[in-house]
This record gives C-alpha cells, structure tokens and sequence, in this order.
C-alpha cells in the first residue's frame, strides 16, 4: 500500500480536470471504451497503471455486469486489499460508483463496481426491479466474487456505499462478516424515504400508495403492463423548478452532466410493497465491524446518516466525517469534495484492513 503522503498527492493530481458540461461528458462516454462518465475515467488499460476489467458473473440465476479495477502494478502472486462499491439509487457503474473504485484503486486497492440485478447492463426481469433485499445480496456477490479474484486477500475485504447503496451495504455488512471495514458516502435509506417521502413530506400518503402497490402488483402477477415509478425524463424548465438539492442536482447529474443510457430513476411500483416496510436504521447494533459515515455539511439527506449513524452503538470504532460546504450529489463528482472523501476513506480502509 502507498504511503499517505503520496496518496494525497495522487488524490490532488487525480482531480485537476475541472467540471464536464453535459456536452463534454456526452463525448467522453462516447469516446470511452468502457463508457465511464466521469471525469478522469480509464480510457485504456496500460502496463504499470491502474487497469479496468469488465467481467459477468452469475448471481441466482441472473447475469451481473460489473467492472474490476486494479492497482498499478497490480501482481496476483501478492495479497490485496479489496474494496466492494454500491452505487446509489439509479445510478450505475460507470458513474460516480466507478469513479470512487477507480480513485481507490490509484490507492492501491483491488475494486469492484457493478450494476444491481435488474438494473443497468445486468440481467434480471422485469426491468427496474429496486427491492432491498436484491440489492443487499448484489453487495454479497460481488463479495464472492471479489474475494475469489486472483491477487486479493479475502480477509482484508471493506465495503464502500454511496446514497442508496449506502443504507444497503450498511444492512449487508449486519450480517456479512466478510466486510472487515463499513463506510458509506451520502447515506440514503431508501426504505424511510418511499414510506415516509423526502424530509418525511408523504406520511399522510402512506396507505393510498402501499394501495397503489398492490394493484401494481396484482395487474403484473395477472400478467398485466408493468406500472413504473420514478422519473424517466426531465425538462431544463422541471429541473430548474425543483426545490430540494437533491432532486434538482440529481436531475443534472444524471440526466445532464453524467447521463448514460443504462441510468434510470425508475423502478417498478410493485417494489414499494418491499421498500416501504424496510428500514436501513434497523438493526444497526449488529454492525460491529469499524465504521465511517461521510456527508457533506449541506447535504437535505444528512439527517438520514445522523439517525443511522447514532445507532451503530456496537459499531468497533465509528466516525460521522463532514464535508463542509458540500451537497448530496456534490459529493458524487465535485472536485475538492471526493478528493476529501477520498482521503478519509483511504486512511480509514489502511487502519482497518
């Protein structure tokens, strides 16, 4: 592993690019050979550097697309640590998933990034199934996979969560005792915001949509049109009218700056018989692996990492890190704010892995 002080300056080197505008960023896909969307995203592997492999692997039945990136130098007669990435709520694994594997790789960590089952380039109907349970067992997959990947130390295994990804990797690593070491960026719990609604904003809707779910539900099991929720596409004049951060840079992000077409925000409707009645807060005091919480200081979704963070109360050692100034999706891309995560997550996985 590098010492800390050349991981800080590969971290400063790795961020010099500056902001994509969604022209560019829809050019550097199509010239990407692995259609990564991020700035500074592999283009080529190339001896010596870190290297991206695209891989398939089975899990229950469905084929799981996901990338491995590999450090410089990478020598599989010698032992890594490995690092499992999850990607938010609609996002994929050329996004900002891949773009946090690819940084922890520069660091001297074996990564892996896939797309959930259902989602993205990954197999699985309907399309745009989200249910937890998937995606927690998304997570161990590629655990197995990783694990069993020439060169890595499966005893030296740590799990990075980003937004949705992060509720789910938090209640993988409960019962997963592989993960030796438990961080998540931007924490969302998927379950808290489909039942209660953003900012709790939907609780006098509950039972109308726990309805709507199961007629959507019965119409597909009665082999019926699939019923989808969720956006599939945005105005300029929609997205400047969105009051909270998180929806409306969130629409940039992923249908502007960093869109790709395997990225969605829809999931089925019927997935709300599943998501509304799980809870990432629940059964936090199983986790007692070291873990790290980060979330920028203006981020409208914080409050969800402070209601998780506090009952991680078995939790080996734990640290809420704050990125001052930084928004939810800010964390996903900006600069001078993955640099910071990207420090913390490093000096964290090197004294716990």
């Amino acid at each position: 592993m590098k010492n800390k002080t050349t991981i800080a300056a590969l971290l400063i080197s790795s961020f010099a690019a500056t902001e994509l505008n969604g022209q560019t960023m829809a050019k550097v896909q199509e010239k990407n050979p692995f259609t990564l969307v991020y700035a500074g995203a592999i283009s080529k592997n190339e001896k010596g550097k870190v290297n991206i492999y695209p891989v398939k692997y089975k899990l229950n039945g469905i084929e799981i697309a996901a990338n491995v990136y590999t450090p410089a130098g990478f020598n599989t007669s010698k032992h890594y640590a490995a690092v499992v990435v999850a990607h938010p709520n609609g996002g994929i694994k050329e996004q900002t998933a891949g773009l946090y594997a690819q940084r922890l790789a520069e660091a001297g960590y074996v990564t892996i990034a896939a797309d959930a089952a259902y989602q993205g380039a990954s197999g699985g109907l309907p399309r745009h199934i989200d249910k937890p349970a998937s995606r927690i067992e998304d997570i161990r997959g590629m655990a197995d996979y990783i694990s069993q990947y020439a060169g890595v130390d499966a005893n030296r295994l740590g799990v990075l969560g980003i937004c949705g990804g992060g509720g789910y990797a938090l209640k993988a690593s409960q019962s997963d005792k592989r993960f030796k070491a438990v961080a998540t960026l931007s924490m969302f719990n998927s379950g808290e915001v489909r039942r209660n609604g953003f900012q709790n904003s939907q609780i006098a809707t509950i039972q109308e949509r726990l309805k709507q779910a199961s007629d959507a539900r019965a119409q597909e099991s009665a082999g019926g049109k699939i019923i989808y929720a969720g956006v599939s596409s945005v105005s300029d004049q929609e997205i400047a009218k969105t009051k909270t951060d998180l929806y409306r840079e969130g629409f940039e992000y992923y249908y502007r700056t960093h869109a790709h077409p395997n990225s969605t925000f829809l999931y089925t409707m019927s997935s709300l018989l599943d998501l509304m009645t799980w809870d990432a807060s629940t059964g936090m005091d199983l986790i007692n692996q070291p873990l790290l919480m980060i979330a920028g200081s203006k981020a409208d979704t914080k409050y969800m990492t402070d209601e998780v963070f506090v009952k991680a109360t078995n939790a080996k050692n734990k640290e809420l890190f704050v990125l001052d100034g930084a928004t939810h999706i800010q964390t996903y891309w900006k600069p001078e704010y993955v640099s910071l995560a990207l420090s913390k997550l490093v000096q964290f996985y090197q004294t716990n892995l």
